[in-house]
């Protein structure tokens, strides 16, 4: 007899399930596809006490991926927030920050940016830059995880959240603050790189209380964003709202065409110039 679970870990086609009744098991899939993400709802048949198998996946309420040229990753699943962790050090990483927001608003998934390392003096310069994108709206709060992690509990009560960022930012020394434990491996920065040493390796879905969860997935270098449609892309940008549609041409490209709305917008200084500049550096990727 088939159970419902969750998938609170994958290891690509191996992963950790738990039904609603508390049971853990290690699951596996029936064939070589592995199209299941952590937090994913399935249907799983038991073989014995701890193993079990995968038989198919239930209607999903958001699904978390990218995608580059050449395949695409699934990252998770039935998140109800966005998590983007970010720090002054090691550099910030702003186009990996646009790229997960750009991929929040094409998966419907409100974002919350996070600025970690408020003990570092570099951290008010970058707070200073995150304030244009907490005036497009998104929500932005200021932490050290070390320190004052609990300032956060509030902002991801009652969701399933999903802490996104480069390595080296601190999303798992975040999410051990968060739990009162060391579940999540840390790590020390690598000073030779500037970034972190990857010390997550599979997203894990942690239970933050009752009502909330916490899934910490491994460092991104790079979020692609191939699964994405040209024609849709100014919809997630939020100061491109009030545009949408006024350019001559319905497949306005937003480079060479005349009359182009978002243009137009960037030369009076309504919408910043580097974001229109993002804007089609992606549309031509995905050309």
């Amino acid at each position: 007899m088939a159970d419902t679970a969750q998938i609170t870990a994958a290891y690509g086609r191996h992963y950790t399930v738990r039904t609603d009744a508390g049971t853990v098991y290690t699951a596996r899939t029936r064939s070589k596809r592995s199209d299941y993400a952590c937090g994913d709802f399935v249907r799983i048949t038991a073989l014995n006490d701890s193993q079990a198998v995968i038989e198919n996946v239930l209607p999903r309420q958001s699904l978390l991926y990218r995608q580059d040229a050449w395949k695409s990753k699934l990252i998770a699943a039935n998140v109800g927030q966005i998590v983007i962790v970010t720090a002054a050090v090691p550099a910030p990483n702003e186009a990996l920050l646009q790229r997960a927001l750009i991929a929040a608003e094409a998966a419907a998934v409100p974002a919350l940016i996070v600025a970690n390392k408020t003990d570092l003096p570099q951290t008010a310069a970058w707070l200073a830059r995150l304030s244009f994108y907490q005036s497009l709206g998104y929500a932005l709060a200021a932490v050290c995880a070390r320190d004052c992690a609990d300032t956060l509990r509030p902002l991801l009560h009652g969701k399933t959240n999903i802490l996104l960022g480069a390595s080296g930012v601190g999303k798992s020394t975040l999410t051990n603050a968060l739990l009162g434990s060391h579940a999540a491996r840390t790590g020390e920065l690598s000073a030779a790189l500037a970034s972190g040493k990857h010390t997550t390796t599979h997203a894990q879905l942690y239970d933050l209380d009752s009502a909330t969860k916490l899934i910490d997935a491994p460092g991104l270098q790079a979020f692609g964003l191939h699964h994405l449609d040209i024609i849709d892309l100014p919809k997630y940008f939020p100061e491109m709202h009030p545009l949408l549609g006024q350019c001559r041409f319905h497949n306005c490209r937003h480079r060479a065409e005349p009359a182009c709305a978002l243009k137009t917008a960037a030369e009076h200084g309504h919408v910043r110039v580097e974001r229109l500049a993002l804007l089609q550096q992606l549309t031509e990727e995905l050309s």
